[in-house]
Formats: C-alpha cells, structure tokens, sequence
C-alpha cells in the first residue's frame, strides 16, 4: 500500500483514494462530496469508459454525465427477445467484451489522471465501477491492473452488510439496469436460466434473466471485493460511509482503517 501506517496518510501532501465496492454503497456520494470541496479530483471509471474507449459504439458520448451513464448502460443491454427490448445473447456476450477491454483501459488511466490533477488538486479520488472485481485476478500478487492502480492509490472497500444487498435487491427491481458480468459466470447463468424456465433464447423477457441472476451476481462478488481489500487495500463499511458528513470525516476514518487493517 502506499500509505503503510496512519501517520503515512495524515502527513501526505497528496492523498489519492480508489472507492470500490458494489454500486450503490456510497462510491459516488463520497466522491461528490470530497470534489465539492475544492480539494480532491473525482476521477469516474464510468465515465472515462463511457466518453473515452466507448463513446465511438453509441455515439452519444455527449450525453454522459457522472450523474447519467444510462448510454453506456443502454448500449451494454440486455440478452432475450428483441420485441421486448433485448439483444441476442452472442451480442451481448460481444458488448461485454468491449466492456471488459474498456473498464481495464480506464483502470490503468489512473496513474496518468493523478499526475495531470495534482496541477490543480491536491488530492485524488478514484470511483471506480462496481464490476472491477470481474477485470481482475486479486488473488494474483502479479495482477497488472491491480499492480497499477494500488501503485497510484489506496484501494479502499465499501463494504455492505445483509441489510444494505437487501436493499440493493429491492432497487434493482423496481428498476433493474444492463450490467457487466465475468463471461465465464454469465454463460452459466444464463444456461441454467433457460432450463429452468424451459424456454428458448428468443422467448427470453430481458428484465426477468437480469433480475432472476442478481442476488447471485452479488454473492459471486463479494468475495472478489474481500480479497481486492485483502491484498490490495483497506475496508471501511457502508454504515461508516453514512456518518462522513466532511472531508474530515473521510480522512480521518481513512487514518483509522489504515491502522486497523494493518
């Protein structure tokens, strides 16, 4: 880690975080909050993928905003029938693809946008995308991506409890959006899908395969996330995230979590 100890961190003239964790857990919040200060830079995975390696898929790379990424959602889609909006399955599985290659691309940017902010910022943050734990090996001390990015920052875990996947579930079905999966856990899902609902591929109503794989996407995750903040980080909790209310806050908790997973 670049910071071993808590006085590492609170004497440090730059500070560079990376948030990860799954979507929904305060990533954006916190980043928001500390690039509201005048102090950090919010540097978005999202919306590097989605403006930068992209945008020449959909062509409406104008419309992204940190706030609004559904054109990059939008063009990653959903596998079933084209009646009900969805695509076929090896075009999907294609899209995910070009995810994949996009998401590892933005990850590695990191170390670059941390020397360009430091003329106007002097602190970082990374918000990466929930499904940086499918682009990468934690377990691998040689991983490249990993090897990047905690060589640039500190890779820190929001780490959610049964409560906070509780709700997670409850708002992906009310609105259940496009996601990026590891190709090798979504052919399972959906063969296993298929089977069960005893239907062929273009009989497939896209919102029910994304909804019926969620929790199991989460679960497949979450042990992904533990061994990124294992091997790579730190982990602070979603409940902790809650109570930040400054830049203070945040840096403070940072010294303490350095401490304790150390």
């Amino acid at each position: 880690m670049i910071y071993n100890t808590a006085a590492d961190w609170n004497n440090a003239a730059h500070k560079n975080v990376a948030l990860f964790g799954m979507s929904g857990l305060g990533k954006t919040y916190l980043s928001d909050m500390l690039h509201s200060g005048g102090e950090w830079y919010h540097y978005s995975v999202d919306y590097r993928i989605g403006t930068h390696y992209m945008d020449d898929y959909y062509g409406n790379a104008h419309d992204i905003t940190f706030e609004n990424l559904a054109p990059l959602s939008s063009y990653l889609g959903k596998p079933g029938n084209p009646d009900k909006g969805g695509i076929a399955f090896e075009e999907y599985i294609k899209r995910q693809r070009q995810h994949r290659v996009a998401e590892i691309a933005a990850l590695k940017d990191t170390a670059k946008f941390v020397t360009k902010a430091q003329a106007n910022y002097a602190h970082f943050i990374c918000d990466t995308s929930g499904s940086i734990c499918e682009v990468v090996a934690p377990d691998n001390p040689q991983d490249p991506v990993l090897t990047a990015l905690s060589a640039a920052v500190l890779p820190v875990w929001i780490r959610g409890d049964e409560s906070h996947t509780e709700e997670l579930v409850r708002r992906f079905s009310a609105a259940p959006k496009p996601m990026y999966y590891d190709e090798e856990f979504l052919r399972q899902k959906w063969t296993q899908y298929l089977a069960a609902r005893e239907i062929s591929e273009t009989d497939v109503d896209p919102d029910d395969f994304i909804l019926w794989g969620y929790r199991e996407q989460l679960d497949h995750r979450l042990p992904r996330y533990e061994a990124i903040a294992k091997n790579w980080g730190v982990t602070i909790t979603a409940n902790e995230v809650a109570q930040i209310r400054d830049t203070t806050d945040f840096t403070d908790l940072i010294a303490k979590t350095i401490d304790r997973n150390t």
